[in-house]
């Protein structure tokens, strides 16, 4: 019971964190970013939720994934290797303690997203980005892509997803 209590807390967190960061994400019609063309998707914050993460070490930070309609449905259907359309969005928090859900608790457990890092986006068009394994990729921060550099390192860290079209994320139903 205790465990359903806190997983409920964590998306209702999340939901509400989502739903803060709108504003300061970034807009449709802004830059694109380097290498890849990429804008921030017009209504990606309506898409459907494919799973969250917490990432430690240096990153540290805590991860929801989103999907568009064509990566929910290969994603519901194990369709691999991705349709071209999927896009999928991972929106990144830093975390910080929760003193509200502390309380609750009696102890220092609960961890709730904090300030917003970045957004990235994966595009998967397999003529258009045939050379990066039929992906495309974006960064942004605070609604500005992030430089070439950053851009530069994102196909060489999917990789070794290889086995899974270049996909980490798995789906959690």
């Amino acid at each position: 019971m205790r465990r359903i209590v806190l997983a409920l807390l964590a998306v209702v967190a999340l939901a509400g964190v989502v739903a803060y960061m709108a504003p300061v994400s970034g807009q449709a019609d802004g830059e694109a970013a380097p290498i890849y063309g990429i804008k921030i998707p017009a209504g990606y914050r309506d898409w459907r939720l494919i799973s969250v993460a917490h990432e430690e070490g240096n990153l540290n930070d805590l991860r929801a994934q989103l999907g568009n309609d064509v990566a929910i449905k290969a994603y519901r259907e194990g369709q691999l290797p991705f349709p071209d359309g999927t896009i999928i969005a991972a929106l990144h928090w830093n975390y910080v303690s929760s003193e509200e859900n502390n309380k609750v608790f009696g102890r220092v457990q609960s961890f709730i997203a904090g300030a917003p890092k970045n957004i990235q986006f994966m595009v998967k068009d397999s003529k258009k980005y045939a050379a990066t394994g039929g992906w495309g990729f974006a960064d942004f921060t605070d609604g500005k892509p992030a430089d070439e550099a950053v851009h530069k390192t994102c196909f060489p860290c999917h990789e070794p997803a290889k086995a899974r079209d270049f996909v980490f994320t798995r789906y959690a139903p």
